[in-house]
């Protein structure tokens, strides 16, 4: 896919948010790929501080509700939210019976490209701070969209996602800070993640949610990831509207109390 073209205007975003203070503007979108059609939902909050686009794992997409959850406390954080079917409607009938398209990571990517492509061409939304929420196979996707950005996506969370289906290579080049949540007890990605994250040479966290497993069912542990989402993107959202400077690299591993 050819390189995002990046406008270079220094203004600052002039969005005009809705007239009753704590309510969202939402509504349906079609990003045009080729022929068809991505359809997502988007959701830009009053005092908006940035737009998280989300990357959706294995055998899932927009509608996810563990996604949506993570989606509201960013709204009620002041983030607006792009989450996105990365695939077409025929893609995903041929998906539910095959799987052959969950684990294209280099479709994921595109689609995601293209996305991001998109929102960096509507008047009142590339002015903003960008981030990806990346889930499971949509982790990497995120990851190596980030890298191929080079510096225009300001911050990236995943949720019990899978850096290492993307390259060591791909994983040095990214800038954006990110941060890589797994449940504690999801042992096979909780090493997986540990050993990526030794690849990334961007400001960088590993926060572990004790008791969670791969979908963080348990009672309390999606609020956990909400809460550290928001407060990630919060951060370097923050930080790229005030002209900052982010943290020097270095890993943490977070534990949830």
């Amino acid at each position: 896919m050819p390189p995002v073209s990046q406008p270079t205007s220094p203004a600052r975003p002039t969005w005009q948010g809705p007239e009753v203070p704590g309510h969202h503007r939402s509504r349906e979108v079609r990003i045009p790929i080729g022929s068809a059609w991505l359809h997502g939902d988007l959701v830009l909050p009053s005092q908006m501080k940035g737009l998280v686009l989300f990357a959706h794992g294995s055998g899932s997409g927009r509608h996810s509700s563990r996604n949506r959850l993570v989606a509201a406390a960013l709204h009620q954080a002041g983030i607006g939210t792009l989450l996105l079917d990365l695939l077409t409607a025929h893609e995903e009938q041929v998906d539910v019976h095959t799987a052959e398209h969950r684990f294209n990571i280099a479709l994921l990517t595109d689609r995601l490209l293209a996305a991001t492509l998109w929102v960096l061409q509507q008047p009142g939304l590339w002015e903003w701070p960008l981030g990806y929420f990346g889930a499971s196979t949509g982790c990497a996707a995120a990851l190596i969209a980030a890298a191929r950005l080079d510096g225009r996506i300001a911050a990236v969370v995943s949720r019990g996602g899978r850096p290492d289906l993307a390259s060591e290579v791909t994983l040095a080049s990214v800038s954006a800070p990110t941060l890589l949540i797994v449940g504690g007890a999801d042992r096979q990605v909780l090493q997986l993640n540990t050993q990526a994250i030794a690849h990334l040479h961007c400001d960088k966290r590993l926060a572990i949610v004790p008791g969670a497993g791969h979908l963080f069912e348990e009672p309390g542990a999606l609020k956990d990831v909400a809460r550290l989402a928001s407060e990630w993107f919060g951060l370097y959202f923050r930080a790229q509207l005030l002209g900052q400077p982010t943290a020097s690299p270095q890993v943490h591993a977070w534990g949830v109390h």
